[in-house]
Parts: C-alpha cells; sequence; structure tokens
C-alpha cells in the first residue's frame, strides 16, 4: 500500500465548487468529468466523490449559489426604503444587472439543456421565479397577473441571455437596459392604472 499523498490543504467543497465552475465554463457541463475536477485539485477523483455523489448533484451546488446571489439582490431592493414603482424598476434592473456581470452563472441557471442537471435543480428556478413574481405582485398594488407577470419575465430573460451572448458588459448595454425596463415599467404601470 502505497502512503498517503501529502497535499497543502484539505479538499473543501467550496474548492471543488470553483474548480468545477471554472471547468463547466471553459468546456460545457457534458464536456467535463469529476476526473477533470479532480485533476485541476491535485486529488483523486474518490476525494470529490467525498463531498459530492455525482457531477450532477455538483453542478447542483454551483447553481444553488447563484441563486442565492440572485435572490440577495432581490432582496437589497426590497428593504430599501424607497416607493414601489421605483422598486420594480430596480428588481427589473438588477434581474439584467445580475445576468450580464454573470453570464457563466446566468447560463448555468437558466440556458443549460440537460435532463440529468434538471431533475436535480428544478427547485431553484421555481424558487427564485416564485420571489421575483410574488414581489412584482405585491408591489403592482395586485393589479396585475401572474401572466403578465411570466410575459415581464420573458421579456428580461430574453434580453439578458441576448446579450449574454453577444460578450457585452454591463456597462456597454447599460443604456439599452434601462430604456427596455423603462418600457417594461410603461406597461406595467399602465396596466396598474387601467384596474
Amino acid at each position: 500500500m502505497s502512503p498517503r499523498k501529502v497535499v497543502a490543504q484539505e479538499l473543501s467543497r467550496d474548492m471543488i465548487i470553483e474548480a468545477a465552475r471554472r471547468l463547466f465554463v471553459q468546456h460545457g457541463y457534458q464536456h467535463t468529468s469529476m476526473r477533470q475536477i479532480a485533476k485541476q485539485l491535485n486529488y483523486s477523483h474518490g476525494a470529490i466523490y467525498y463531498h459530492f455523489q455525482n457531477k450532477a448533484e455538483l453542478f447542483y451546488a454551483i447553481v444553488d449559489q447563484d441563486f442565492l446571489m440572485l435572490m440577495e439582490i432581490l432582496d437589497d431592493v426590497l428593504n430599501k426604503e424607497i416607493p414601489s414603482k421605483v422598486k420594480v424598476r430596480g428588481i427589473l434592473l438588477g434581474f439584467i444587472e445580475f445576468g450580464i456581470k454573470n453570464p457563466s452563472h446566468y447560463e448555468m441557471m437558466f440556458l443549460l439543456k440537460d435532463e440529468t442537471v434538471h431533475s436535480y435543480f428544478a427547485e431553484g428556478p421555481n424558487k427564485s421565479y416564485d420571489k421575483f413574481a410574488s414581489s412584482i405582485y405585491t408591489l403592482c398594488e395586485k393589479k396585475i397577473d401572474l401572466k403578465e407577470i411570466w410575459s415581464v419575465f420573458l421579456s428580461l430573460h430574453g434580453f439578458v441571455a441576448h446579450y449574454c451572448r453577444l460578450d457585452q458588459t454591463y456597462e456597454g448595454i447599460k443604456v439599452m437596459a434601462e430604456a427596455h425596463v423603462d418600457f417594461l415599467m410603461q406597461i406595467l404601470v399602465s396596466r396598474m392604472n387601467e384596474k
């Protein structure tokens, strides 16, 4: 039996998550193996399985962190002492800013097509969307319906997905982001005034 390899530091979940994120972004989920992640960290792949049962569970841990980041942005806006309409605008802009500033996070959260992965993290997007929808509904004085909120979300998602694929910075598209949000705000405010 060979002696155990001496390592500089004990392998942690955070170390694995950071290495995996880099590899998933570089090579994609399908083309990244647990062995590659272990090699990147100079550990055996068995050491990674001590922390994660499989690649999908590891991917879920990464995406779960990303959804928590997005929820924190939403909470920051909701906790401000500002008028409701300003909060709605802040939520919409915050979503765009998060997606554009974190394109690899956004892609892993919303754009990856893999059934194995989706079975692991269906809860993350649902909780995030539920919080988004209930916040918009409440801030709009319950005068818009869920179909309208879903349409607003899809509009934001389309905007972010488009500019993420063009490799844009948030500063480079900020004027367009504000114009898009202002357009959505006009629709929301007019719907609120109708009812």
